[in-house]
């Protein structure tokens, strides 16, 4: 496949992660509103936030399975319209908690089965010396959607629906991603094993966890773990609350997530720049350790009496810039291409799930960790497991950078 070809393709298959990056900075917003107009406690405040978490670990397991016999095109036509109905509901049918965190549900099955499927059909069309490049594309809407999100709540937050509005945004996005990926043609390596299929054996659940095939998704799950409970969905659907505990005087929380943003775009296209020209491993391990120093620094600084604005605001983007270069993009790139293609959309809908999975756990649970515990304990278990991240992928993680998906199954024993 000609690289500009490839391009377009894996351009339009990452766009559908703009409405999740949409969902995800859309709440940052929204949750301390809706806490005040249901008058929320930290349970529930996290249950409304973390719905979304939930249903993308069901949605990233099932949609992964489902891609692997269904086509992975059929399955981002199905998550999009998935999103589009929790968008409109979450945006203009719901007036209590329980709606919006059925509404939150749908969106998060939507949104699993993307992130399981973009990177696996981006894998598959993408020439090895750009696939690096390719895959982050996802990773780059997600950020893109998480920007556009942020500048939404703040000029949204004087409206009288501002919540609603904020919610119900993805909802045109959804309907453009749709059209869009009409246009899309079918992965051709699922197109050729579908053909062959006659004459392979069906994978089995259980062959993930034997042998060598066991190691390769033990390695891959950890990453998927790794990327997720050091807290970076603390930073980004809760910004506004940890900010606005400072108490600067004339500060504005909202706005103050709009330079989290931009910080994490940013990064985000020099990730794009690094991914396919250094190693994997060295951008993932660089990354880990200054995602450590700068939440060992939120620590510190929420242990004071009188912390500094300007160094916990620097401390925030250094943390969201380190997460960019590293794990945000690189945990898709490198289970993507250590998976076997005849397991890769079962194995990535594994990873993917545990990865949603812990998701969940630190949203829903950081608001009672907040209250209980304190803030500066929270960023300190953040630092701590970034730390032990990045020892585990220094000593056990290997590099793809360059190489072809049958020579990285050769190098992994798979073959």
């Amino acid at each position: 496949m000609k690289k500009s070809i490839a391009f377009t393709y894996a351009f339009i298959a990452a766009f559908g992660a703009l409405v999740v990056g949409l969902n995800m900075g859309g709440i940052s917003g929204a949750i301390d509103i809706i806490e005040a107009e249901f008058s929320l406690d930290a349970l529930t405040k996290g249950f409304v936030t973390g719905a979304l978490m939930v249903g993308c670990l069901f949605g990233a397991l099932l949609g992964g399975r489902l891609s692997d016999k269904y086509g992975r095109k059929l399955m981002l036509i199905i998550s999009a319209v998935l999103l589009g109905l929790s968008a409109g509901g979450c945006g203009f049918l719901s007036h209590s908690a329980s709606a919006l965190v059925i509404y939150r549900f749908i969106g998060g099955l939507g949104v699993g089965v993307l992130s399981a499927v973009i990177p696996t059909y981006i894998t598959e069309i993408s020439p090895a010396e750009l696939r690096g490049t390719f895959v982050s594309f996802y990773q780059l809407f997600v950020v893109v959607g998480i920007l556009v999100a942020y500048c939404a709540n703040l000029f949204f937050s004087s409206y009288e629906m501002n919540w609603h509005l904020m919610l119900g945004l993805p909802l045109a996005f959804a309907i453009l991603d749709i059209v869009l990926l009409l246009f899309l043609p079918e992965s051709p390596i699922w197109l050729e094993q579908k053909g062959q299929k006659c004459e392979r054996e069906k994978v089995a659940f259980k062959e993930l966890f034997k042998g060598r095939m066991g190691y390769v998704v033990f390695l891959g799950s950890m990453l998927a773990f790794f990327q997720q409970i050091t807290g970076i969905n603390v930073v980004v659907n809760y910004a506004p609350s940890i900010l606005g505990k400072l108490g600067i005087a004339d500060s504005d929380p909202l706005l103050q997530t709009v330079f989290i943003g931009v910080a994490n775009l940013i990064f985000t296209v020099i990730a794009l720049w690094l991914v396919d020209k250094f190693g994997r491993k060295t951008l993932l391990v660089c990354g880990c350790f200054g995602c450590t120093v700068s939440l060992a620094y939120l620590t510190y600084a929420y242990s004071i009496a009188d912390p500094s604005s300007i160094g916990v605001l620097a401390a925030i983007l250094a943390y969201i810039g380190f997460f960019a270069l590293s794990l945000s993009p690189l945990m898709f790139v490198v289970t993507s291409e250590m998976y076997p293609s005849r397991v890769r959309g079962t194995a990535m809908a594994f990873s993917t799930g545990i990865s949603w999975a812990c998701a969940f756990l630190v949203v829903q649970f950081y608001p009672w960790m907040e209250s209980t515990l304190g803030t500066n304990v929270a960023f300190g278990i953040f630092a701590a497991l970034c730390l032990a991240a990045g020892l585990f992928i220094w000593f056990l993680i290997p590099e793809t950078k360059g190489k072809s998906l049958e020579a990285i199954e050769k190098e992994l024993k798979l073959r």
